[in-house]
């Protein structure tokens, strides 16, 4: 009995640290519920989410994405299941750049809502062909730790293949922050 004992708090005593340490460095969101809305604790080095919540702050306001060069794209995409993704604004030039910049988003990503159009996210996209033109790129893209999707062709936008990456920056994805489709955003306020 001694023994279950003590080896019971010799469990717990090594178990607390690890808990300790992982609730300090673990990143919490917090979730405004009137808007879906992703806010960073700040207690721990931002990530992704975060930086692009910071980069994308002007952006809340659409005139300034269009003043940017972004325009828009496609309409709003919806899935009959999934939820939606929104209404793409896409930078083209930065398309055309096989380059990758948390702070320069190919398409931002807006959801039309009380007749305002509402930042809820980027997408983040590599044309396959630019980007394995440098030899150096034999692996899909990754942008601070989070590894591109391949979008074949043919495919539902008429593009040749890309790699893409969402980031579900101003409205929380239950699916996940880097999930495709987000059952929170609606394309029925276009």
């Amino acid at each position: 009995m001694k023994n279950t004992r003590f080896a019971l708090f010799i469990l717990s005593a090594l178990a607390a640290p690890m808990m300790v340490s992982g609730a300090a460095t673990h990143d919490v969101a917090q979730i405004d519920q009137s808007e879906h809305q992703v806010h960073g604790s700040g207690a721990s080095p931002p990530g992704l989410v975060e930086k692009v919540r910071e980069a994308t702050q002007p952006f809340r306001d659409l005139q300034a994405a269009v003043d940017a060069h972004y325009e828009e794209f496609l309409g709003c995409v919806s899935g009959a299941q999934e939820g939606a993704m929104g209404i793409h604004f896409v930078n083209f030039g930065l398309v055309q750049d096989p380059e990758l910049r948390v702070d320069q988003p190919e398409a931002l990503i807006y959801e039309p809502r009380d007749g305002q159009m509402r930042l809820v996210g980027v997408e983040y996209i590599v044309d396959v062909a630019a980007w394995h033109a440098n030899p150096m790129n034999d692996k899909p893209p990754v942008l601070e730790g989070q590894v591109f999707q391949y979008n074949g062709s043919p495919n539902r936008y008429g593009l040749d293949p890309f790699y893409e990456l969402h980031v579900w920056s101003s409205r929380e994805n239950p699916n996940g922050a880097f999930a495709d489709w987000n059952p929170r955003v609606s394309c029925a306020g276009r």
